[in-house]
């Protein structure tokens, strides 16, 4: 074999194990409204149901930090300040308007919302920033919000307010992350996204374990049952420390837009997940409006990838 035939054979071999490691990723992430679920069967709530998947996922991230901690450049009061409030907002804050939402809306619906954050961020940039919005990425909010609408009348129809609740919590989940996304872009650039999301991670877990004893008798923390602490463990594995490695390890092997349209498979699996395991119903119109989201984040990541534009963070940690 050639040189340039064996060049292009393990560049095609890399492209393909990127791809793979950003499917694992979106549907590891994407159990995590399942696993929620799940744990919400077995009696607990969800400032218990954060508090855990936080507990039991900070040993990963503080390692992390302490291995990414002491890289160029060195990070000062005003870094450390920023970096705090960015974990308040986007994973505490966030994770919590997420689990409050989970108990009142279907896991397919609750990950379909999360799926909007791009457009989100798009509305947020046209908002606030003055950015320009292109007649494509207007068609592609289109096709997403009218599938939001379909998935949320369905929803609606079984579970009448409380869906409406719960569609809101999950939006404003959705609404938070995007304004970390917008926050943090200058700041992942300069510091590196594996340094800043070990560090928010943590500053979220401190949070997380603060309103549980400000909330909870604190030492119940560690008197749940053993279901509870194994659908917690995978949780925090599989559905938080897992993923974000995976996600992160595509995009440096195939680049952020990909990874972003990989992570399409996410909604869709969340739904034949939550119908497996937790017996949701899959309807026509669940279909029709998946399809109709997905296809909206199809436009709108094709024209972030087509202009190179478009952070890894937002590709890699999107999905929470």
């Amino acid at each position: 074999m050639s040189t340039a035939g064996g060049d292009e054979l393990r560049q095609r071999r890399a492209w393909l194990t990127g791809l793979a490691l950003a499917v694992a990723g979106a549907v590891f992430f994407s159990a995590k409204a399942v696993i929620a679920k799940l744990l919400y069967r077995e009696g607990i709530d969800a400032v218990t149901l954060i508090a855990l998947r936080m507990l039991l996922s900070l040993p990963v991230f503080l390692l992390v930090a302490a291995w990414t901690w002491r890289r160029e450049p060195r990070l000062d009061a005003r870094d450390l300040a920023r970096i705090g409030l960015l974990g308040l907002l986007g994973y505490y804050l966030s994770s919590m308007l997420d689990f409050l939402g989970l108990q009142y809306v279907s896991a397919g619906l609750e990950r379909l919302i999360l799926f909007l954050t791009p457009s989100f961020v798009l509305l947020l940039g046209l908002l606030v920033l003055d950015r320009k919005v292109t007649r494509r990425q207007w068609l592609s909010l289109a096709f997403a919000y009218a599938g939001i609408v379909l998935v949320f009348w369905h929803d609606v129809s079984l579970g009448g307010r409380n869906v409406v609740l719960g569609g809101a919590l999950v939006a404003g989940a959705a609404i938070s992350y995007a304004i970390y996304l917008l926050l943090s872009g200058e700041l992942i650039a300069r510091v590196g996204a594996l340094r800043l999301v070990a560090l928010a991670m943590t500053v979220s877990t401190v949070a997380c374990l603060l309103q549980y004893a400000l909330l909870r008798p604190f030492p119940g923390l560690f008197e749940q049952a053993l279901p509870v602490w194994r659908l917690s463990l995978l949780n925090a594995s599989l559905c938080t420390v897992l993923p974000v490695f995976l996600t992160m390890a595509s995009v440096g092997r195939v680049g952020a837009g990909v990874s972003a349209q990989a992570g399409m498979i996410g909604p869709v699996s969340t739904l034949f997940l939550a119908w497996w395991l937790l017996g949701e119903p899959i309807t026509a119109l669940q279909l029709a409006g998946t399809g109709l989201v997905l296809a909206g984040m199809l436009l709108l990541s094709l024209k972030a990838d087509h202009r190179q534009t478009g952070s890894p963070q937002m590709n890699a940690n999107g999905r929470k």
